[in-house]
């Protein structure tokens, strides 16, 4: 009977320990499949959040125009760059804008591939003065989104904005004059790109 005992507790024993082996493999393989989603979602929860909350200088995002245009006025520069290892044209037709605050804005940005190969591209954009973020609205962009330019394609590519109305309610915003909208491309998945987010991210 003694005999039987001890073989029954060392077969729980050892169940228990399968059974805790088990739990702790599933905990590893989760973290690791959190860990790979997070890195595939990392660019879009960062534009959402910094939508949110304006962060570095990141513009808010709307369908439709307000409905109060003012007297005040604010001249949008733009600025436009590419990474070393993206072989694309990427610059605006204008330099600058002067508009009314709460008035349509437009610019349109031409793209080219230069290279003989399909290359896809990713725009980081901000704006400075960075508190000015939450007041630049943009109603149609392209960044965040991978653009697949063919062999020598040339495109356009929009962008519809406002400035808020009610930058003029916030008096930090007094001094604002001129902002400008940035936009630097980068190859989609690359390291440059990447390492972009993170700076751009560590930057808060």
């Amino acid at each position: 009977m003694n005999d039987q005992n001890q073989e029954n507790t060392e077969i729980s024993a050892e169940d228990a320990l399968i059974a805790k082996n088990r739990r702790a493999g599933l905990i590893v393989f989760g973290v690791v499949i959190a860990m790979v989603g997070l890195s595939f979602a990392s660019v879009p929860l960062y534009n959402i959040f910094c939508r949110v909350t304006g962060l570095a200088g990141t513009t808010q995002v709307a369908e439709d125009l307000p409905q109060t245009i003012l007297d005040r006025e604010v001249t949008i520069r733009f600025d436009s760059n590419t990474a070393r290892n993206l072989p694309w044209e990427f610059e605006p037709e204008k330099k600058m804008v002067k508009l009314k605050v709460g008035e349509r804005g437009f610019i349109n940005f031409i793209a080219k591939n230069k290279s003989k190969q399909p290359i896809a591209g990713m725009a980081v954009y901000n704006v400075t003065p960075l508190k000015a973020g939450k007041y630049f609205t943009k109603i149609q962009c392209f960044c965040f989104d991978s653009q697949v330019l063919q062999p020598s394609e040339k495109v356009n590519m929009p962008v519809l904005f406002y400035v808020d109305p009610k930058i003029d309610e916030d008096e930090l915003m007094d001094d604002v004059t001129t902002i400008t909208l940035s936009y630097s491309f980068f190859r989609s998945e690359s390291e440059e790109l990447e390492k972009a987010m993170e700076e751009l991210y560590e930057s808060k």
